[in-house]
C-alpha cells in the first residue's frame, strides 16, 4: 500500500511551491533585468558625454568644451537676458522642458532654477537617455513577463497531469469496465487517498447494484414461472369448457369474458416482464405487429365494459400501420388508452383511428384540463371522475412502454366538443 498523501495537499503543495519557484524567479529576473538596463543606461550616457566632449575639442580646440548630460549656468538680473526667453520667467523649482538641441532634434530636459539675492542658477539634466532606458525596461519585462506565462502554462499542464493522474486513471477503468461488460475491484489499484475512497467507495455501490440487479433477474424470473403456470391453467380449462355442448349462452359468454381476462393477464405480465428486463438490456425487436389488428382485439376485449351504456366503439383503419415490437406491448398500451376511454366516457362514441404513422382514441367524455395532461401519465395521478377504482398506474406503465421502443404518448382536451385525445406516434 502506497504512504497516504491527501490529494488537497498534494494540490496545496504543488501550487504553493510553484507560486515561491515564480516569485523567487520573477525577483531574480527583475534585478537582473534592472540592473542590466542601468548599468547599461548609465555606461552609454557617461560614453556618449565624453565623446560629444572630445569630438568637440577636436574640431573646436580654441572653445571650451562642455558637458551635454549637465550643464550649469549663473545669471545675474543684468544678464539674464542671455538664458533662453522661455527660462526667464521661471520660478525656483524643477521644470520639464522639451526643446530643440542644435542639431533640431527633441529633447527632454529637468531644468533646476533657483532665485536668490539677485542670482538666478540653471542646472540642466538631459533625461532623454532615461527615457530611453525606461523603454527598454518596460520591453525587458514585457518579454520577462511572457515568458514565465509560457513557463507558468507548462508547469501547470505539468502539475495537472501529475497531480489528477489518478482521477484520470479511475475514469480510464471505469471507461474500460464498461467496455468489458463487467466490474472489477478498483481500490487495490490506487493509494489511500481521496482517489482511493472514491474507488473503494464505487466497489461497494457497484456490489450494492450488482446485488440488487441479481435479485431483479431472480424476482421476474420466479414472477414469470409463478404467474404464467395459473394463467395458462385457467386458459386452458376456459378452452375445454367452451367445448362442452350442454353450455348455456349465459355461461358461454361469462367464460369469454374469463378468457379474455385471462389473455390480457398474460399480456399485461409479459409486457412487465418484458419493459424490466429491457430497461436492463434494451427493448427487444424484430417482431413485426400489425396495429389495427391488434386495436380490434383490444376493442372486443373491453365491449364488456360498455354495457348498460348508450357508448359505441368504433375503429378506423385509415391506412396499414406496423410496429416492430412484440403484439403484447402494444395491446397493453392499448388497451390502457382504450380502457380509460370507455370509463370515462358515459354516454356517445369512442373512435379508434389508426393510420399517419399513428393511433388515436377519440372520446365524447368529460375530457381534461391541458394543464393535466402531462401529469396523468405520472405514477399515481387519476383523472377526474375515477372515483376509488384504479391506482393510477396504467397511463405511468404505458408512457414506459412507449419511451422504451422509441414512441410518444400524449394526451390533449378535444376542440370541437367535449372530450379527450390519446395519441401514441410511433417512430
Amino acid at each position: 500500500m502506497q504512504s497516504r498523501r491527501k490529494l488537497r495537499f498534494r494540490l496545496v503543495l504543488s501550487f504553493a511551491l510553484f507560486g515561491f519557484g515564480l516569485s523567487v524567479l520573477f525577483a531574480v529576473a527583475s534585478l537582473y533585468v534592472r540592473s542590466k538596463v542601468e548599468d547599461q543606461l548609465v555606461v552609454s550616457a557617461l560614453q556618449h558625454d565624453v565623446d560629444q566632449a572630445v569630438d568637440q575639442i577636436i574640431a573646436h580646440p580654441d572653445q571650451q568644451t562642455h558637458s551635454e548630460l549637465l550643464e550649469a549656468w549663473f545669471k545675474s538680473d543684468r544678464t539674464l537676458y542671455k538664458m533662453p526667453l522661455a527660462w526667464q520667467d521661471l520660478s525656483t523649482g524643477v521644470h520639464d522642458i522639451t526643446e530643440a538641441d542644435a542639431n533640431g532634434v527633441l529633447r527632454h530636459y529637468k531644468l533646476a532654477v533657483r532665485r536668490k539675492d539677485g542670482i538666478i542658477g540653471f542646472v540642466r539634466y538631459d533625461v532623454s537617455r532615461e527615457e530611453l532606458g525606461k523603454r527598454q525596461l518596460v520591453t525587458s519585462l514585457f518579454a520577462v513577463v511572457l515568458l514565465f506565462s509560457l513557463l507558468s502554462l507548462a508547469i501547470g499542464l505539468w502539475l495537472s497531469r501529475k497531480v489528477l493522474k489518478p482521477v484520470s486513471q479511475l475514469a480510464q477503468r471505469l471507461r474500460d469496465f464498461r467496455k468489458a461488460g463487467k466490474a472489477e475491484p478498483l481500490a487495490q489499484h490506487f493509494a489511500d487517498d481521496e482517489v482511493g475512497e472514491l474507488a473503494h467507495a464505487l466497489d461497494e455501490y457497484a456490489a450494492r447494484l450488482t446485488a440488487m440487479v441479481e435479485r431483479d433477474r431472480e424476482f421476474n424470473s420466479d414472477v414469470s414461472h409463478e404467474l404464467r403456470t395459473p394463467l395458462a391453467v385457467i386458459a386452458s380449462t376456459t378452452e375445454l369448457l367452451q367445448g362442452s355442448p350442454d353450455l348455456t349462452d349465459k355461461l358461454r359468454e361469462r367464460l369469454k369474458r374469463i378468457e379474455r381476462a385471462s389473455r390480457q393477464a398474460t399480456e399485461l405480465i409479459e409486457a412487465l416482464l418484458l419493459l424490466s428486463r429491457a430497461e436492463r438490456r434494451g427493448p427487444t425487436r424484430g417482431e413485426t405487429t400489425e396495429v389495427a389488428r391488434v386495436a380490434a382485439d383490444v376493442i372486443e376485449s373491453q365491449r364488456p365494459q360498455v354495457r348498460g351504456k348508450p357508448l359505441e366503439i368504433e375503429l378506423a383503419a385509415r391506412e396499414p400501420v406496423s410496429v416492430n415490437a412484440p403484439a403484447s406491448v402494444l395491446s397493453v398500451a392499448l388497451t390502457n388508452l382504450i380502457g380509460n376511454a370507455i370509463k370515462y366516457t358515459l354516454e356517445g362514441t369512442v373512435r379508434v383511428e389508426v393510420g399517419a404513422g399513428r393511433v388515436e382514441v377519440v372520446d365524447t367524455g368529460p375530457g381534461i384540463k391541458p394543464e393535466d395532461a402531462e401529469k396523468l401519465f405520472q405514477r399515481g395521478v387519476r383523472g377526474e371522475g375515477a372515483g376509488g377504482s384504479g391506482a393510477g398506474l396504467g397511463l405511468a406503465i404505458v408512457r414506459r412502454l412507449c419511451e422504451l421502443y422509441g414512441w410518444e404518448v400524449s394526451m390533449r382536451p378535444r376542440t370541437d366538443t367535449n372530450g379527450a385525445i390519446a395519441t401514441i406516434v410511433f417512430g
